[in-house]
């Protein structure tokens, strides 16, 4: 329906480079769900998805849906938007001039490099704890979780069994700089939260620097760790029975959190006997 002059871009300059480079250079994740979206949202070299077909996929699998936007909305929102498993998409594809790099996000970043990852549940509650701790944060600290989410989510390496892959979309997206993250030439330093929300960036050129994670689950924590250093009047929670979030500003409403933690860890107990 939308871009159809530009599937010769798409098929011969992005996706077809970029489906060569990731058997070697995406994380696992990455890779076991980009053939999901082959057979299920007619993901291929000849066809750019309608972002209805790739929502609904996603809602299936974590509860992530796409929300297509016509412009870059402000940090605040867009953070605010994973929170409530929400990711907004852009709908335009990047000039047919500089196939290789676009620093603004368009469609072949938002469905080759988010999209599969928005599929696997440890990535996508990663995703969200950034969102969470969005919420009532001041205008600064907006500022530092934006960049955390650029080092991650955008641009994050992690480490696995067969070595460093890259998970953030802006490689998984740039054949030239998926090559070129994975290199000797840019520094790679451990991803730690406070560390990474002071790290400065360019956004028109390669990253000449990257934090690596342990594991997405590992990255969660530290970021609900950081969150809680920030200057927010309340704590908040998700949940993922109405798509609602929780503010815990009374004792009646902590109670009952907890009540509901207690019966999912009487069910974690009563399945262990059978194991």
């Amino acid at each position: 329906m939308f871009l159809c002059n530009y599937n010769g871009l798409y098929r011969r300059q992005v996706y077809i480079s970029l489906i060569k480079r990731y058997p070697t250079h995406a994380c696992r994740e990455h890779q076991y769900v980009f053939p999901l979206l082959i057979q299920n949202c007619g993901y291929g070299p000849d066809n750019i998805p309608q972002l209805e077909d790739v929502s609904n996929f996603l809602k299936d699998c974590t509860g992530f849906t796409l929300r297509p936007v016509m412009g870059l909305l402000s940090s605040r929102d867009f953070l605010n938007g994973l929170a409530f498993r929400v990711f907004h998409s852009t709908q335009y594809i990047r000039h047919h001039s500089k196939p290789h790099y676009t620093p603004e996000p368009d469609v072949c970043h938002e469905l080759l490099g988010h999209v599969p990852l928005f599929a696997d549940p440890e990535f996508a509650a990663f995703s969200q704890e950034i969102g969470l701790a969005s919420l009532g944060a001041t205008d600064e600290d907006i500022v530092k979780l934006s960049t955390i989410y650029w080092f991650t989510i955008e641009f994050g390496l992690c480490k696995q069994s067969d070595g460093i892959k890259a998970y953030g979309a802006g490689l998984l997206s740039s054949y030239g700089e998926l090559e070129y993250c994975l290199g000797e030439g840019p520094k790679k330093l451990t991803f730690d939260p406070a560390q990474t929300a002071a790290q400065a960036y360019p956004i028109t050129s390669y990253q000449p620097v990257y934090f690596v994670a342990e594991s997405f689950a590992d990255a969660q924590v530290k970021v609900r760790e950081f969150a809680a250093t920030l200057k927010r009047p309340f704590t908040v929670r998700y949940n993922p029975y109405c798509q609602t979030i929780e503010i815990l500003d009374s004792k009646e409403k902590v109670i009952r959190y907890a009540s509901g933690i207690g019966n999912d860890m009487q069910i974690l107990l009563n399945s262990l006997k059978y194991l």
